[in-house]
């Protein structure tokens, strides 16, 4: 055995007593050597092949207090360079040194499954857990805390997988954690018939004894779920002990009652008890006639219901037919009678939501397994709806218009023309500002009122008669353009096979009548009213078939005021578009329902026969006048099917952070004179909860907190 005392010795003469030591163990004593120089020795020893980083720089102390083998210094290197913040990474005959940092990054040994690993000590290597019963997302989160914080682990969800980079030691300890968790999480599913109670509601009452016990998660949670069919319990528990309990508590309650009797109260969850008590009493007589007369009362009641619709649609919307006329479309729903049906068995209570089943017992079981597969979770369909307008009005008019006359206002004859046209509409004025001016005189002490030319570009040409002023010509140009594109998004969520509605606008008041009352020299005038709807209707039904499509009975309306006619003597004029149809989609598929496209284009010219055809002078002769209007509409609707609480949360959320964004996207002007008050803000979603008040979006800076905390005789408040 031989020391070798190298901390202050050059590298070639560490080397010597090394090489000529012919034992199998020396003893190590580098005390603040150069740490390339000690990595050189100890490899010299081990006969290892040591590549290293140039960025592994500083010094080194090894120290062994006795004689140790090739393979204790090895490790003994490993373990002093992994304090030092060095790892080392064993390769194909050599081991390299590199920081630990971009250890994981080395093409280093790799084990597949839970079998030890080739590397042993401070070395880093990979290792590949296949996980056979516990989820590779729950272990990670487990082991990611044991691991180094340069190294990594990682879960593959595909095959249900845990890759880790660590050191090899720690990677053994690793292993056997795993071995631990990766069990089955529960024990046997165990089916229990029931004998005297109902499955379903001695499920319910087991969960609830239950679940007192359970543990954080569902992996420790005894669960107890009811088969209608066979009316028998299927048991699932985390443990044997957690089973014996269930199945001993299950077997006190399966006992036959003590009292005799034949009434039964069945409290439903999901359906309502007017309508599955008729459905029951069908069941139960038989006879298909009362669903028939329950069809054609619900078809009576659409129709009454689609009288008052559309009377109040004719109200609302300014058409005799307005409203839908598909009996879908139609509340058909109906207040069950109290009554038990042929038998008088059951009885709705539509207070408590229960159904009350007068019926032996046997009779009782079968009504109960017709129950509980019908009282289910209903599904519920979101419905996102786009109507898109893109329209175009563009028109433009030219004309030239005439008036004159000889003589004056003492001529006994005079000789005049007047040039005018009707498709002017309200620019044909030349004829009254004709009459207007020509009938003013020098003396005359009344004028009437002049009459000004429309909208566009007027150009007259004016002379001097008697002291007044006379229009000799008026040349009229306009050109308009309009351009409108509207969007319009209207959401909602229904249950499968309910009627849905959303309704936006306005209550638009028209004038209907008018009539004046003459009662002495008083005069009492009188209108009548009419207030319509304007605005935007959307009804629709889905039905979930049991493939996963959507057929939907849709009623679509759009209407709006015509900017036009708003001051037209006759009264206002209501656009309205309406679709109305039925659709099958798949789940999340955008379809279109309907839509149009129009191009309307108009020419009119007027002009004076003869003179109006003279090339290029024919202008002055005629008034032209063209329109076009061009109009775009689609209405495109997307069905999203939502089954349970999770997927219901996700879309919440999501319409939620997409409003609350929207509002933060909405900020006044900076202004130095005007004060920010801030704006409305919804408050920020936590776990699906809305947390604080979310009245202001940007939130004023918190005071100063103090120093110290205030004493015993300081009021606490900040300064």
């Amino acid at each position: 055995m031989l020391c070798c005392a190298l901390g202050t010795l050059p590298t070639a003469l560490m080397l010597l007593p090394l090489r000529a030591q012919a034992a199998e163990e020396a003893a190590l004593n580098f005390v603040g050597a150069d740490i390339e120089s000690v990595i050189k020795a100890v490899g010299h020893y081990t006969n290892i092949t040591f590549v290293i980083d140039p960025r592994v720089k500083g010094t080194l102390t090894l120290v062994s207090e006795k004689s140790i083998s090739k393979a204790q210094a090895f490790n003994l290197l490993t373990s002093a360079l992994r304090l030092q913040g060095f790892a080392v990474v064993s390769g194909d005959g050599y081991a390299k040194v590199v920081p630990e940092a971009d250890a994981k990054l080395q093409a280093g040994p790799t084990q597949v499954g839970a079998g030890q690993a080739a590397a042993k000590g401070d070395q880093v290597v990979s290792q590949i857990f296949q996980l056979n019963y516990e989820s590779a997302a729950n272990v990670v989160t487990v082991l990611r805390p044991l691991i180094s914080p340069n190294n990594t682990i990682n879960a593959n969800p595909g095959n249900n997988s845990v890759v880790v980079t660590d050191y090899a030691d720690n990677v053994k300890r690793l292993a056997k954690i795993v071995a631990a968790l990766d069990v089955p999480a529960v024990a046997d599913l165990d089916v229990i018939p029931v004998r005297y109670a109902i499955a379903s509601d001695l499920a319910t009452m087991v969960n609830k004894l239950l679940e007192g016990g359970a543990s954080a998660g569902d992996a420790g949670k005894t669960s107890v779920l009811a088969d209608p069919r066979t009316n028998s319990l299927v048991l699932r528990a985390p443990s044997a002990a957690r089973a014996n309990l269930a199945k001993s508590l299950i077997a006190k309650l399966d006992q036959p009652t003590a009292e005799l009797g034949n009434v039964h109260v069945v409290y439903l969850k999901n359906a309502e008890a007017a309508k599955l008590a008729q459905t029951l009493r069908s069941v139960m007589s038989g006879d298909t006639s009362a669903a028939t007369a329950t069809g054609l009362q619900s078809s009576g009641q659409s129709g009454q219901n689609q009288s008052s619709m559309n009377s109040q649609n004719s109200g609302s919307s300014g058409s005799s037919s307005g409203g839908p006329t598909n009996p879908l479309l139609s509340n058909s729903s109906q207040q069950q009678q109290a009554g038990g049906g042929t038998a008088g068995y059951i009885q709705a209570d539509s207070t408590t939501n229960t159904l009350i089943i007068t019926a032996p017992e046997s009779v009782y079981r079968n009504l109960r397994a017709v129950i509980d597969q019908l009282d289910v979770r209903r599904a519920q369909v979101y419905i996102e709806s786009l109507i898109v307008e893109v329209s175009s009005d563009k028109a433009s008019e030219f004309g030239v218009q005439w008036v004159g006359a000889t003589g004056n206002e003492n001529s006994t004859y005079r000789v005049g023309g007047l040039q005018s046209y009707s498709t002017g509409g309200t620019n044909n004025n030349i004829a009254t500002i004709a009459s207007t001016l020509r009938g003013k005189t020098s003396t005359s002490s009344t004028s009437s009122s002049s009459t000004l030319p429309g909208n566009g570009l007027s150009i007259g040409v004016f002379k001097q008669v008697a002291g007044g002023l006379g229009l000799g010509a008026l040349a009229h140009s306009l050109e308009s353009d309009g351009n409108a594109n509207i969007l319009s998004t209207p959401n909602m969520i229904t249950l499968d096979n309910e009627l849905a509605s959303i309704q936006v606008g306005q209550n638009v008041p028209i004038l209907s009548g008018q009539f004046t009352t003459t009662s002495g020299t008083a005069s009492n005038p009188f209108q009548t009213i009419e207030r319509r709807e304007v605005g935007l209707t959307l009804k629709v039904r889905p039905q979930i078939s049991e493939g996963g499509t959507i057929k939907m009975a849709i009623y679509h309306e759009t209407s709006s005021v015509d900017k036009s006619t708003l001051t037209a003597a006759s009264g206002i004029t209501l656009n309205k578009r309406v679709i109305e149809n039925n659709v099958i989609a798949d789940d999340g598929q955008i379809i279109v329902l309907g839509g149009l496209i129009e191009d309307t284009e108009g020419d009119g010219t007027d002009k004076v026969r003869g003179l109006g055809d003279i090339p290029v002078l024919g202008n002055l002769f005629k008034y032209q006048s063209r329109t076009r209007k061009k109009t775009n509409l689609m209405v495109f609707l997307r069905p999203v099917v939502i089954r349970n609480k999770e997927q219901s949360t996700s879309l919440a959320t999501d319409r939620y952070d997409y409003m609350r964004a929207a509002q933060e996207a909405v900020k006044p002007a900076d202004s130095i004179l005007v004060k920010d008050l801030g704006q409305p803000l919804l408050p920020q979603l936590q776990d699906g909860v809305p947390v604080g008040s979310g009245a202001v979006a940007r939130p004023v800076p918190p005071a100063p907190v103090p120093a110290r905390a205030p004493g015993a005789g300081e009021t606490g408040k900040q300064q």
